[in-house]
């Protein structure tokens, strides 16, 4: 069994890694859903092969949503912990995946791809809901204890 201590050390490795869209090669480029994907995959949580379908940096407002309902299982904003998966919206609509991890003074991190850091790549910083970073869900990976 693999636990949230083994999601956030995995993801953790990341930290540094080139943000690229659709990326899923760690320490060459991966994208917020690439960290997700990869750690899975690191894990043995999800087959080699799995993926988020195709998608464009525009969401659509409902696609990503579907796929994290889909495959994990949804945890309350209250009940959520170092090692969930969070969604959240950065713009108008979900689109921008993370892991949380705990941070040192306190509280929650979120390890995440993020376009806008300078220079763009895997961060980890503490987790700040605001009115530009907007809770949507969060998520138990399968397989997680």
């Amino acid at each position: 069994m693999r636990t949230r201590f083994d999601v956030v050390r995995v993801a953790r490795s990341y930290v540094g890694t080139p943000f690229h869209h659709m990326g899923r090669v760690p320490g060459v480029g991966l994208d917020c859903s690439g960290v997700l994907i990869c750690t899975g995959r690191e894990l043995g949580l999800v087959p080699p092969d799995f993926d988020v379908p195709a998608y464009t940096p525009t969401p659509d407002g409902h696609s990503m949503i579907a796929w994290c309902d889909t495959h994990m299982k949804r945890v309350s904003q209250e009940a959520m912990q170092p090692g969930d998966a969070i969604l959240l919206v950065v713009d108008q609509h979900p689109q921008h995946l993370g892991i949380l991890g705990n941070y040192s003074p306190g509280g929650l991190s979120i390890i995440h791809a993020a376009n806008n850091a300078s220079p763009p790549r895997v961060i980890e910083t503490r987790l700040l809901l605001s009115r530009t970073q907007r809770f949507v869900a969060a998520y138990q990976l399968p397989g997680i204890v």
